[in-house]
This record gives structure tokens, sequence and C-alpha cells, in this order.
């Protein structure tokens, strides 16, 4: 995979277009990210729609390494929460809350040149509330 191909579907997953998942997942993908495991297209939509409805997301991959076979990235992902939700994937959340991810994606790719594989491997998961309280939490789903 290249970096254009890779980058269209960062951008896709940004603007929260489902339809990337079809195009770029494998039907039966597997899916580990620390005890979070889901499999196929349709565990990516229902795990997504839980982060979407409460969250904004924004990817932003660095250090991109591709090949035929492989991807892999550093990633930064920073969450901000639009609504309150006592029952969010990160456990109890007020509007303005925000989250960062720091870690390291690796991509297995399948002979169509789809993800097969995405493993998941953190650096840092931080808490930022909107009173300004700062925590790290490690990985919390």
């Amino acid at each position: 995979m290249d970096t254009q191909r890779f980058d269209d579907y960062i951008a896709r997953f940004n603007r929260r277009d489902e339809t990337a998942f079809e195009e770029y997942l494998a039907d039966d993908m597997h899916m580990q990210n620390g005890t979070l495991e889901y499999t196929g297209v349709q565990g990516m939509k229902d795990h997504y729609a839980k982060i979407w409805s409460t969250f904004e997301e924004r990817l932003e991959p660095t250090d991109f390494v591709g090949s035929e076979t492989n991807v892999a990235i550093r990633m930064v992902t920073h969450f901000t929460a639009e609504r309150d939700d006592a029952d969010s994937v990160f456990g109890p959340v007020e509007a303005g809350d925000r989250y960062t991810f720091r870690g390291v994606i690796s991509y297995r790719l399948n002979d169509e040149g789809k993800f097969a594989d995405i493993l998941v491997a953190y650096n840092s998961f931080t808490s930022i509330r909107r009173d300004g309280t700062v925590t790290e939490l490690g990985i919390p789903h």
C-alpha cells in the first residue's frame, strides 16, 4: 500500500465515512487493541458507532512504512467528547473532555491489498478533562 492510498483511508475515517471500512478492510479482518478484539467490517462499524456517538475522533498518523503486505505507522489520535455520556467507551465523560492516544499500529494486508489484521500497540493514553485535569490512563478498553 502506498502513502496516497493510506492517506485516503485516514481522510475518510476522519470524516466518519463508513464506506472506507468497506473499501479498505477485508471482510474477515481481525483487530486487536490490548484486550479489545473484534472481527469483520461490521465489527469495525459497530465499534466506531459507539465512539462516534459521543466523540469527534481525529487520526494523525506519521512515519508511514508500507509494502505490498504490510503498513506500519506511529499514530496520535485525539478524541473530544461532543456531549455528556455517562456510559461512553472511556467511562463517564462531559462535553469538552479530551483524550489523546499515542502508539504504533501494524496493518497486514491480504492479496487484495485490504487490511486483514490490525494490531494496535499503545505508548500512552491521556485524559484531559474540561477543567484542565490531566491523567495518564493506560488502555481503557
